[in-house]
């Protein structure tokens, strides 16, 4: 089956999440997309020797971003394989499909879709996500539609942050800006359940067989995560994405007023964190997590 083939069913209107992701994330996560892809590379590293994907194989990778991952695991499949991204954010997908060009890759391909909503069904033999399920406003629901959309037998990996305290990169901006702003009200758009919502294994495998997943283990993997080419980017990275930035975001004018407190509290930690030869990193911790899908 090519990927022109590949059936979406329950086509629906975007989600106010979804609608929040295009409308306010998307331009701030591409501003910073040197931080977030070139961070991440630690933790790339870690992972994919060890997926379980092979040379012709079909793979979905849902929240592809700017599609690193899918290109990734497209050279691992080879030309007989097929990879199909997947992501809800247009920006993303216009970015991917302009690197894909760039790439000159033919087995790989970009769709717009939310996972939590509708998936191709049947039709791969592994499914995988970067730091894309933890967004899920209904996780249940996400991760039956990746199960739905492997082959029986078929395998899934997503990857996931761990606890705040073992993700300070994350954990120490917020914890800051809140000394010199209110948290988020209730009525605050947001980009879902946010980076921790699945931190807690317990939980995790609980909604996992309840979207019907078998064989589910957990990895921890503690890798450095870089955080900006040098102290002024790494503030502006932390008040512009994540839980630092939804409070400041959030507090409008106040924020605007107390930026200069922030940012010098802010420079102050910063300055103390470790330096690599592309920037400023700092520890990070997730969990690698896989499962199979039985078949229905």
């Amino acid at each position: 089956m090519s990927m022109a083939e590949i059936p979406v069913t329950n086509r629906q209107e975007d989600t106010e999440f979804v609608r929040f992701w295009n409308e306010v994330l998307a331009p701030k996560f591409t501003r910073f997309r040197h931080v977030l892809v070139g961070g991440l590379t630690y933790h790339s590293e870690a992972v994919f020797p060890e997926l379980p994907v092979k040379a012709g194989d079909r793979v979905l990778d849902v929240g592809c971003g700017w599609g690193d991952t899918a290109m990734k695991l497209a050279r691992i499949v080879g030309p007989e394989g097929e990879v199909v991204g997947i992501d809800c954010c247009d920006a993303f997908l216009a970015e991917a499909a302009a690197d894909l060009e760039e790439a000159g890759l033919t087995n790989v391909g970009f769709m717009r879709g939310d996972a939590e909503m509708a998936l191709p069904e049947g039709a791969f033999d592994f499914v995988f996500s970067r730091f894309g399920t933890m967004f899920f406003a209904n996780p249940v629901a996400g991760l039956r539609n990746m199960r739905k959309a492997l082959r029986p037998g078929g395998r899934m990996v997503h990857i996931v942050w761990r606890e705040p305290a073992d993700n300070p990169w994350l954990s120490m901006a917020k914890e800051i800006v809140l000394r010199y702003l209110p948290p988020p009200g209730e009525d605050a758009r947001t980009c879902g359940p946010g980076p921790f919502s699945m931190s807690d294994p317990e939980t995790v495998r609980k909604m996992m067989e309840i979207a019907g997943y078998t064989d589910i283990g957990f990895k921890r993997v503690d890798a450095p995560v870089r955080v900006g080419d040098d102290v002024q980017d790494a503030i502006a990275f932390q008040l512009a994405i994540g839980p630092a930035g939804e409070v400041f975001r959030e507090a409008g004018a106040l924020a605007e007023a107390k930026r200069p407190e922030i940012e010098a509290a802010l420079a102050e930690a910063i300055g103390r964190q470790a330096r690599d030869a592309d920037g400023i990193v700092m520890d990070s911790s997730s969990w690698v997590i896989s499962a199979r899908n039985p078949g229905d």
